[in-house]
């Protein structure tokens, strides 16, 4: 395990001037980052497989309305690893959204020690919904962008083609083999592989640069994240968005990149209709990481709805 009071420096893929921080959870080291002293608390947390590094090109902009930080889940990027299962302290976790959402409400507790605007990318918005959820008083307000429809959940493959409802299971089945997941795991954990998942995602191709490779490829070296990535692409329970939109105890924000191939646009506008959501805006010919892809986009849209609330708080 690492020293977890240990500052350290972030790769150079990660940006080398930015200084990191290590924070002790429940016995594990967890990697995160800050910028901005004033103004409210705002949390980023990442999408499956991706890391802080990920926010790189928001952080300082988000750091002029108010105090930023960003966070490795753990399992992922700069955080621990520990072996799937039952939890453990210092040992082992169960690799769920509980799992995240009590990570996320425990780091505004004990780090941040306010609550906060949480923004999250794909699975990372699930992660920020169960947080607001189960932990209601330690957060403001969420943004949800490309959120996660979790199509591989075994509620939501009721609804798929014949062959995805049979091949999917019979798949996650396979890949609990230890031997073959980890030859499977080798196989993805590739550059070249990386790079054409990415522009599969990313409907700017420029954007898919050497420097994002880098920052989602370092973490895959490290012991345990073979059988991170095996555990949660077997994990077809838990919430679906829906279920805790129904009960999101505060406000909510979704951005969703019009051109996202794992994510449609067409489904997730029907998040729209639930109470708490404030707003829906559909990011024009962009895909499923619009944060990384356009921030020149996604930034003023975020600084604008964190000030909006940040004054209609104080204002009541």
């Amino acid at each position: 395990m690492k020293n977890i009071n240990e500052p350290l420096t972030i790769s150079s893929a990660e940006l080398s001037t930015v200084q990191l921080h290590r924070w002790n959870w429940q016995g594990f080291s967890i990697r995160y980052q800050t910028e901005g002293d004033s103004g409210p608390a705002i949390v980023l947390i990442h999408g499956f497989g991706a890391s802080l590094g990920h926010w790189r090109k928001n952080i300082s902009a988000l750091a002029t309305v108010g105090r930023v930080f960003a966070i490795d889940l753990i399992g992922f990027g700069g955080s621990d690893k520990p072996t799937p299962g039952v939890f453990k302290a210092g040992e082992q976790v169960e690799y769920t959204f509980e799992t995240w959402g009590e990570q996320i409400a425990d780091f505004c507790r004990e780090v941040v020690g306010e609550p906060a605007f949480l923004i999250g990318n794909s699975i990372g918005c699930i992660a920020a919904m169960q947080s607001a959820v189960d932990h209601p008083d330690w957060v403001r307000a969420v943004a949800l962008l490309n959120c996660s429809l979790r199509l591989l959940h075994d509620r939501r493959r009721a609804t798929q083609p014949w062959f995805k409802r049979m091949g999917t299971p019979i798949l996650q089945q396979v890949l609990k083999k230890r031997a073959i997941g980890r030859a499977f795991f080798r196989q993805v954990a590739q550059p070249k592989t990386v790079r054409k998942i990415l522009l599969q995602a990313y409907a700017h191709p420029e954007a898919v640069t050497d420097e994002l490779i880098d920052i989602l490829m370092a973490p895959a070296k490290d012991k345990g994240a073979a059988d991170v990535f095996l555990a949660f692409t077997g994990y077809s329970q838990g919430p679906l968005p829906e279920d805790l939109l129904e009960v999101l105890p505060c406000p909510a924000l979704i951005l969703w990149g019009s051109a996202d191939p794992w994510e449609p646009i067409s489904l997730g506008q029907e998040f729209a209709k639930y109470a708490c959501v404030e707003q829906f805006i559909a990011l024009e010919g962009l895909g499923h990481c619009p944060q990384d892809e356009s921030p020149e986009i996604v930034n003023p849209i975020l600084q604008k709805w964190i000030l909006d609330h940040a004054i209609a708080d104080t204002n009541p």
